[in-house]
């Protein structure tokens, strides 16, 4: 190849040689950060250089249809120190942390934990989010453990919503859930409040 560029698939990111693609699917590897591998590993405890790509991940993720890049191929950006298009994408923001794929891997390569780091570096460099709605949800979550010590679900659907300004999307199967006992109108406090406060101000979260 003349020059270094990368070409871009949705399962697999590979050296373009012969195939057909439109400049849209490259990425020059001349545009890369060669100390955001490490920091990456460092701050995730992952070694990303054990990845195979053998794409055992993405054929474990629900969620893998919906994403812009398999995982394997978020993982490869972060081998090859492709910063933005690691830290710009919806892929992090979609996974659900279920931890599928790190099961699934041949080497234990916990992904989840890497998606977590790559949102965490997101945030800190203000870069715009992909999926600004998981992040309200996320952020919802946590505001409600700072409230209460643990997830008032009925509070974070109808706060989620609000912001949303999405109220009756989901409205049955909130009542089925509402009948079934599976939300709670009020919320219950954790013995424990000021201990879990304090971590929320230690780490300065939500």
């Amino acid at each position: 190849m003349s020059h270094a560029e990368l070409c871009l698939k949705k399962d697999r990111l590979v050296l373009n040689e012969n195939e057909q693609s439109s400049s849209k699917d490259f990425l020059d590897l001349n545009d890369r950060d060669l100390n955001f591998t490490s920091e990456v590993k460092t701050r995730s405890g992952v070694d990303v250089s054990l990845c195979w790509h053998c794409k055992t991940c993405m054929n474990g993720c629900p969620f893998s249809e919906s994403m812009d890049y398999a995982p394997s191929a978020v993982i490869r950006l972060v081998q090859l120190g492709l910063k933005n298009e690691a830290l710009n994408n919806s892929t992090i923001w979609l996974c659900v942390g279920c931890n599928t794929c790190s099961i699934q891997c041949p080497n234990a390569i916990d992904v989840a934990a890497v998606n977590d780091t790559l949102r965490e570096i997101a945030i800190e460099q203000g870069i715009s989010v992909a999926e600004p709605d998981i992040l309200k949800f996320h952020r919802e979550v946590l505001n409600s453990i700072k409230r209460y010590g643990r997830t008032h679900k009925l509070e974070i659907m109808l706060r989620y919503k609000a912001y949303r300004r999405d109220w009756f999307a989901d409205l049955g199967v909130g009542l089925r859930m509402l009948s079934k006992r599976k939300l709670d109108l009020l919320p219950a406090k954790s013995p424990d409040i000021q201990v879990i406060r304090s971590l929320f101000e230690q780490g300065k979260v939500a």
